[in-house]
């Protein structure tokens, strides 16, 4: 049973009105039915129904439809939809005829107009119909043209001589000639009557004008003519090849450096085809002197270049190694050689060092008028720092750019690298305390900088400021080649109390005075350079980089490479946040705009483009992965170091710091903690917050995440406590070390120790039935337990050990202990071969947790 549907066609409801398609979309077009576009669109049973009222020639029922545009002239629409195009078919002209002859079929006529819906109506199928099948007819090949053979060239034959050769030469028409000379003479000359003056021949002797009227096409002729250029004969070529040696002269070789000797120079890295093709001495006899030498390489390896030197020393070619430069040293190199445009005074760089905890952030305070040690963790700095502060000395004002650096001892590095940058250096001594190791540590950093020292004696107001204990305190800086001006040296010692405020006055002229006596100058012009404080992610801002200009000037737009980072500046800070255009030398700036934080203490260069910025961080990114994909060889010298290393416990570590400087920091302290029992493994340090994938890490590498002065979000932490990932927050360098180390000595075994109770001798040994062997013994020292252990020794020698007391009396009765000089009788569980003269051991293991 057929399924009824709902929806007509555009195409359904003309075929029922016997119109066209275009007629209906039109009318809809007109009264304003956007839906009706082509003669596929959908139409309800409600616009079907307007449609045939508007189309109802007659129009004798009820209309209901409402119509705003003009009405369709049915009679001309059904009329233009009758005439339909008849497609005419290829016939020939026979059947054209006979078909024009037959009259038309009663279904090739189109069905008469009448109600779509009356039953009676005839669906006829469309299209034209093949009414009787016609045989087809097979046709072969169509003849274009007839091509002859060319006449075959008969063959040569050996010439006759005439029958009268004693007489003259017979010409070709004698009778006397031979028939075949005659027929020779009479076809050439043929030929000849029938060419043209001027005219060309073919190569079978055929006339061009003959060949041009045979049936032979001109592309046909071409391509023999072609093939008959390109064929060339034995013999011709033979003697194109003769002619062509004959007028060639030989070359004169030149020799190479390996036969006349002398200098060259190359370039690193050498591999050995490339010095092989630079001096002519063949890469088979280097190769066997390398194997020689016991270093075996290949054609392609690279050679150290002292051993491709000494190797060229035996061919007398004298070989200079031009130094392989990366791109980042020959950055650096074109800065060095940088011609000085604009020569001016700058400010002083003064670093501030000494031991924790000796004021050094407080003194900065009370200069810069700001609390910054309060709001510090612990009370001590543990990042890099520097801003600008104008000081006033006599008459004159200076700006001063100071850097604070921590004094704890895990941030030697960042001392290290504050006296690398800074011109004068203020050594913060506490006059309660004296000088300390990381003082000494400052003091080494500031003799190998080679910069100026001023000592500031600090914490004066304090009641252990006596003068016996600064006498003390000047002897010990004495000690380290810091000999006071009040003893006769040259180092100035200014007495200081930053909560007090005494002395800072005296210390700020002093500065002034040194900054005069060094003359500081730079280039305030040209592309700028300088060296990286500090580097941090900052939300909203990405990375970003504390610089120190040293020389040129830093604009807003410059390229700018530093270690792995580079980039174009986006935006300058100057250290109270806001935004600056330029940076001058001396002045501490924060760069946004670097691809990636580079390492504190990096060099920073403005270079020409920013394809170049990026091939030097590049670079600089590719080594540093290849010295941590580089692995040290298992050889027989080592072998044993390794099997050693592979029961090494490990405590595995995910770090996450605030600044570089930080994780810098935290990678050399936790590689000291542990042993070659143990040790804390860094599997990821990296600045920034705790996200989902350092939770990730951790859950794959079992390892616990730690964050220094950073902070997580709600999703790692949800994440993590679904892992079981611990999360660790420190703010204070000594308490994340701390923990870690207690954690690590938590890995390790516990020490057996043997705590020996007491000696005693077997005098007489009884068997006791049921029950065994008992020694009775004199106890000589200590105490002897029941259920402690013993081992059993015998002249010096240990017989038993392991064993356990089993039973203790004391004549009839049970003894928990007998001690020195009394007589008692045991019983060794287990062991029965006890001999009189033995000498019995009591003693306890005891287990002690190992530290560090």
């Amino acid at each position: 049973m057929a399924r009824k549907t709902t929806t007509l066609r555009v195409h359904q409801v003309a075929k029922q009105l016997g119109v066209s398609s275009k007629d209906i979309v039109a009318k809809c077009a007109d009264e304003g039915i956007p839906d009706i576009t082509n003669h596929m669109s959908a139409v309800s049973a409600g616009l079907a129904a307007t449609v045939r009222e508007w189309f109802d020639e007659a129009g004798g029922g009820t209309v209901t439809a409402v119509e705003t545009a003009a009405k369709v002239d049915v009679s001309k629409a059904r009329a233009k939809a009758k005439r339909k195009p008849v497609r005419k078919t290829r016939k020939k002209a026979s059947d054209a005829a006979a078909s024009e002859e037959q009259p038309a079929k009663a279904h090739d006529a189109p069905p008469p107009p009448g109600d779509a819906e009356s039953p009676k109506e005839k669906v006829l199928p469309v299209g034209r119909r093949l009414e009787q099948p016609t045989k087809a007819k097979l046709t072969g090949p169509k003849l274009i043209r007839v091509e002859e053979a060319e006449p075959p060239r008969a063959p040569r034959r050996p010439p006759q001589r005439p029958a009268n050769v004693g007489g003259g030469g017979v010409t070709p028409g004698d009778a006397g000639a031979a028939p075949q000379e005659a027929d020779r003479g009479s076809r050439r000359n043929k030929r000849r009557s029938t060419t043209q003056p001027g005219e060309r021949r073919t190569r079978t002797g055929q006339p061009e004008s003959e060949k041009r009227d045979s049936n032979w096409r001109k592309q046909d002729l071409l391509e023999r003519e072609n093939r008959l250029k390109r064929a060339g004969g034995f013999f011709r070529q033979a003697r194109r090849d003769n002619l062509k040696r004959s007028n060639t002269t030989p070359a004169i070789r030149s020799k190479s450096l390996a036969e006349t000797g002398g200098a060259i120079s190359v370039s690193e890295p050498i591999t050995i085809k490339d010095l092989s093709t630079a001096t002519g001495v063949k890469a088979s006899e280097i190769l066997r002197q390398l194997l020689v030498a016991g270093t075996p390489a290949t054609v392609n390896d690279t050679i150290e270049s002292d051993a491709a030197v000494e190797i060229m020393k035996g061919y007398g070619i004298e070989l200079a190694v031009d130094e392989f430069k990366t791109a980042e040293e020959q950055i650096a190199e074109s800065f060095s050689q940088r011609e000085v445009t604009n020569e001016q005074s700058r400010s002083p760089v003064v670093t501030i060092l000494g031991h924790v905890d000796h004021g050094k952030t407080s003194l900065l305070d009370r200069i810069r008028d700001a609390n910054v040690a309060a709001g510090e963790a612990g009370g001590i700095t543990q990042a890099t720092s520097a801003f600008r502060v104008p000081v006033q000395s006599g008459d004159s004002e200076r700006v001063v750019t100071f850097i604070d650096t921590p004094g704890h001892e895990a941030f030697t590095e960042m001392r290290a690298r504050g006296a690398k940058v800074t011109d004068i250096v203020v050594l913060v001594v506490a006059a309660d305390d004296g000088v300390m190791p990381q003082t000494i540590e400052s003091i080494s950093h500031s003799k190998a900088a080679e910069v100026a020292l001023v000592v500031a004696l600090n914490k004066m107001d304090k009641a252990e400021a006596t003068d016996a204990n600064i006498q003390r305190i000047l002897g010990q800086l004495a000690e380290h080649e810091l000999n006071p001006v009040e003893w006769g040296g040259g180092t100035e010692v200014i007495r200081t109390s930053a909560t007090e405020g005494e002395g800072i006055q005296e210390l700020l002229e002093m500065l002034d005075y040194q900054a005069d006596l060094l003359e500081l100058k730079a280039d305030f012009d040209g592309p700028a350079e300088g060296s990286v404080i500090e580097a941090h992610i900052a939300e909203g801002k990405g990375p970003v980089v504390s610089l120190l200009v040293q020389q040129g000037n830093l604009s807003k737009g410059d390229f700018v490479v530093a270690g792995r980072g580079y980039g174009r500046v986006r935006a300058l800070y100057d250290e109270h946040g806001a935004q600056i255009d330029a940076a001058q030398p001396s002045t501490p700036v924060a760069v946004a705009g670097l691809s990636e934080l580079p390492d504190a203490g990096d060099k920073f260069y403005v270079v020409s483009s920013l394809k170049e910025a990026e091939a030097s961080a590049r670079e600089r990114t590719a080594q540093e992965r290849e010295m941590g994909l580089t692995r040290e060889r298992i050889t027989l010298d080592n072998i044993f170091d390794h099997l050693a290393s592979a029961d090494r416990r490990e405590l595995p570590v995910i770090v996450k710091g605030d600044v570089q400087g930080s994780i810098e920091t935290l990678r050399s302290v936790l590689a000291k903690i542990g042993d070659d029992d143990a040790c804390v493994s860094i599997k990821h340090a990296t600045v920034g917050g705790i996200n989902d994938s350092d939770v990730n890490l951790a859950e794959a590498c079992e390892a616990i995440i730690v964050g220094f002065n950073v902070t997580s979000s709600a999703a790692a932490r949800r994440l993590a406590e679904d892992k079981r990932v611990e999360i660790r927050y420190y703010d204070v360098i000594y308490d994340l070390t701390d923990d870690l180390t207690k954690a690590l000595e938590g890995l390790l075994d516990p020490e057996i120790k043997l705590e020996v109770l007491g000696h005693a001798e077997v005098k007489e040994v009884f068997k006791v039935s049921k029950v065994g062997m008992v020694a009775g013994c004199y106890v000589t020292d200590g105490v002897v337990e029941r259920n402690a252990q013993i081992r059993v020794t015998r002249e010096g020698i240990v017989v038993e050990s392991d064993r356990r007391l089993d039973q203790l009396r004391r004549f009839k009765d049970d003894a928990k202990e007998v001690r020195a000089g009394q007589e008692c009788g045991m019983r060794v569980d287990g062991y029965d071969d006890i001999k009189p003269g033995d000498v019995i051991e009591c003693y306890k293991t005891l287990e002690v947790k190992r530290t560090f």
